[in-house]
């Protein structure tokens, strides 16, 4: 009989308890999904520049190594709006004569400075005489690729040696991780300088200089992943995989890493924010490879800074040379850090409604309680506390009622 009264009471909602609502798989899944605004800014930002390095170097109106045409004198008019350089006269031509009747002439001295933005260049020229839009467009790519080539190897550097140590222990991991420490303890841009220096070529590789820039920046994500994987490695999935005979690369590859895919995915984006500061600071500093040099270098962003900052370009006024690739280093890095707070959104279960709005947030019985900071936190309507409370004090009034045995 109290077999009876126990099955009826399981089976039937308890009396005075909250009606628990049950997630379709439609709402969990929206739970899952990152669809925070960061993320979709990011993925705008970064898709914005994905196409100007494909269609970039094909719709650049000029050669970005293209010198035009420009006035040796002064001129005016048509000729004049032609030219890639204005020509300013800075101190005219003066005629002197003696009282023998004898005239001595001085030259005018000119001066040849950018145009700035027009219809015929959108961004202006250089001192060079050269279109600042076409080497824009041009040095996308190449800043682009070394960027997310070399946060890919620094990534898979990182996931080998942090996952490897993590999982291996002992030896192996004591030899790993002096191995990243090592990396860690060694400052980045002289290391990048020294690299660089010994392979004059590198500018006209993209691969060279990617794996220049990639060697020294990977060491924190793998240690990262290594702390991640010593928490993984004793867990109850990977212990059942252990036991039943599968070999340590197949736990690792199925049952270790793709638990760690939000975080593989996080330090790839840091990584490749670095490659391209990296990449960036070693053309300013004149290491990798000028475009007019043998080898050619390779246009990009770092390099036009670098032709600018000598010729006073900040002081002088002509933003339109220094202004527009700073810019886009700022934006790309502002594109990959928007991306990389919403995957930490996605991975902190605190953050991990961030990204929905109020009406969805209502509907999946979430609320947003304000905490110091900016970052919404998410918490769930009625505490588990209240909840055993409430089912309880139910389950004590089914028993009351019931028949005695």
């Amino acid at each position: 009989m109290s077999t009876g009264i126990t099955t009826t009471l399981a089976e039937t909602p308890l009396a005075g308890a909250a009606p628990q609502p049950r997630r379709s798989p439609v709402r969990s899944r929206a739970l899952r999904l990152p669809r925070s605004p960061k993320v979709i800014a990011g993925l705008a930002i970064l898709a914005v520049f994905a196409v100007i390095a494909v269609i970039g170097p094909m719709i650049a109106p000029y050669s970005p190594n293209e010198t035009g045409v420009y006035c040796r004198t002064a001129c005016s008019g048509a000729q004049a709006a032609a030219a890639w350089l204005q020509t300013i006269v800075v101190h005219p031509a003066e005629q002197v004569c003696n009282t023998a009747g004898i005239c001595f002439g001085s030259p005018a001295v000119l001066a040849f400075v950018p145009k700035p933005p027009s219809s015929a260049h959108w961004l202006g020229t250089t001192v060079f005489a050269q279109d600042v839009w076409s080497q824009l467009l041009v040095s996308t790519r190449a800043t682009l690729l070394v960027g997310f080539i070399a946060g890919a190897i620094a990534t898979a550097l990182s996931v080998l040696v942090g996952v490897t140590a993590g999982y291996l222990g002992g030896n192996a991991d004591e030899g790993l991780s002096l191995l990243s420490n090592v990396f860690l303890a060694i400052p980045g841009l002289p290391l990048l300088i020294v690299l660089a220096s010994y392979v004059p070529s590198a500018g006209a590789n993209v691969i060279i200089i990617a794996l220049i820039v990639a060697a020294t920046g990977w060491a924190y994500g793998a240690r990262v992943l290594r702390a991640q994987t010593l928490s993984l490695r004793n867990r109850d999935f990977v212990e059942a995989a252990r036991v039943s005979g599968e070999g340590r690369l197949r736990i690792i590859v199925v049952e270790v890493l793709p638990n760690l895919l939000p975080i593989v995915a996080s330090t790839f984006l840091f990584t490749t924010l670095y490659a391209v500061g990296a990449y960036v600071a070693l053309a300013f500093l004149g290491l990798a490879g000028a475009p007019n040099a043998t080898p050619a270098g390779l246009w990009n962003w770092g390099e036009m800074l670098q032709q600018a900052y000598p010729q006073n370009a900040v002081a002088s006024g002509w933003w339109w040379w220094w202004l527009p690739p700073g810019f886009c280093i700022a934006l790309l890095g502002m594109g990959l850090a928007l991306l990389n707070f919403g995957i930490d959104e996605f991975v902190n279960p605190r953050l991990r409604a961030a990204g929905l709005s109020r009406r969805s947030a209502r509907r999946a019985g979430i609320s947003f309680r304000p905490r110091l900071g900016i970052t919404p936190v998410m918490h769930r309507r009625g505490t588990v506390a209240q909840q055993r409370a409430t089912a309880g004090a139910g389950a004590d009034g089914g028993g009351a009622q019931g028949p005695p045995a």
